[in-house]
């Protein structure tokens, strides 16, 4: 298959894993009668409400430090396999990259996992506002 074939996939990938995941509203007496649009909203100003206390999600430095980390190891195992083997410059530089790729993409779909203490923050104001915060997706 062609690098060209590929990128609508890869793009299709990348933009699925960056979108947030969101509370899932079990449907009470109160989603029943504000509807899922005003939900939506109410949904929305928990998150900046959260925001606004310095608990938001951080998904940029979360994908960072994946890939930082991701690097690190590998260069770390293809050091140690190229010292086994003699060659362990190349060998480290070519675990560093397939390290950092692998934690770029270990990192971009974790950032869609909100931080606990946001998620416990979003859920305890749309309990004040009478849903029933079920889980996230």
């Amino acid at each position: 298959m062609s690098a060209r074939a590929l990128a609508p996939l890869a793009l299709a990938l990348v933009v699925t894993a960056c979108a947030a995941k969101r509370p899932v509203l079990y449907p009470n007496d109160v989603l029943v009668e504000t509807g899922p649009e005003l939900a939506e909203l109410d949904i929305d100003a928990c998150l900046e409400l959260a925001a606004a206390y310095g608990h938001e999600a951080k998904p940029a430095e979360d994908v960072a430090k994946e890939t930082a980390k991701g690097s690190a190891v590998g260069a770390a195992v293809g050091g140690a396999a190229g010292a086994v083997t003699s060659g362990s410059g190349p060998r480290a530089a070519a675990g560093a990259a397939g390290g950092a790729v692998l934690g770029f993409f270990r990192g971009l779909f974790r950032s869609r996992d909100p931080d606990p203490i946001q998620r416990s923050f979003v859920e305890q104001c749309l309990r004040e506002r009478g849903y029933q915060p079920i889980g996230w997706r």
